[in-house]
């Protein structure tokens, strides 16, 4: 009985480590865009996290927006 040919991508390890480090970014970035909000509205002193909401917003948009684009690239 002949085995199927796999191809690199089909180990699943490899894929545990794209997925997990994918994960990773996604979190560095959502992290980075809150924390850079917290920092201006507290050099600002503002009363309502306005920089803090709208870069977490715009973090978690980009994080998604990346994931998005690694799941429909090509191997």
């Amino acid at each position: 009985m002949k085995k199927k040919s796999q191809s690199p991508d089909d180990n699943p390890l490899r894929t545990y480590a794209r997925y997990s480090s994918l994960a990773f970014q996604m979190l560095a970035i959502i992290l980075i865009g809150v924390w850079g909000g917290r920092s201006l509205d507290k050099w600002l002193e503002l009363k309502i996290p306005v920089f803090t909401m709208v870069l977490s917003v715009v973090s978690v948009s980009l994080s998604i927006y990346y994931a998005v684009k690694d799941f429909i690239r090509k191997p």
